[in-house]
């Protein structure tokens, strides 16, 4: 029983290649910097291939929602097409929440002003009196 304890305590988790390209690349964005798949390689020793899969996960929802950004190398030579090198940059998409949030905000703070002023018309109505 003691050993299990002694595993639990010491157990740390290992970063996924996922976690790592992450941060990677949110670092160079806060350079303003553009990586290719290469220059990434060089960097974290991943394959391309990998890393290209890992970027295209960052984009879905379960993996963060990141606003990724690519664009043509500018100095790719593209006469024949082939040789094109890409670069990209990763970014924290705004929260959809938060705008959410402030039109529902907004609705709420429109029907309040639309009830206080229908009661204050309610108010300078006269009452009706019953005849029987």
């Amino acid at each position: 029983m003691r050993r299990e304890k002694k595993r639990k305590a010491g157990w740390r988790r290992v970063r996924t290649q996922r976690d790592v390209l992450r941060d990677v690349m949110l670092s160079a964005n806060e350079c303003g910097a553009w990586l290719t798949l290469a220059e990434l390689a060089a960097m974290t020793r991943y394959p391309a291939a990998s890393i290209s899969a890992q970027l295209r996960h960052l984009k879905k929802p379960e993996f963060g929602n990141y606003e990724m950004e690519k664009r043509l190398r500018a100095a790719a030579d593209l006469e024949d097409g082939h040789g094109a090198v890409w670069e990209y940059r990763l970014a924290r998409r705004k929260r959809a929440v938060r705008a959410r949030a402030q039109r529902a905000a907004s609705r709420t703070r429109t029907l309040e002003q639309s009830e206080s002023r229908l009661a204050s018309v309610e108010r300078d109505l006269p009452v009706p009196t019953m005849v029987c």
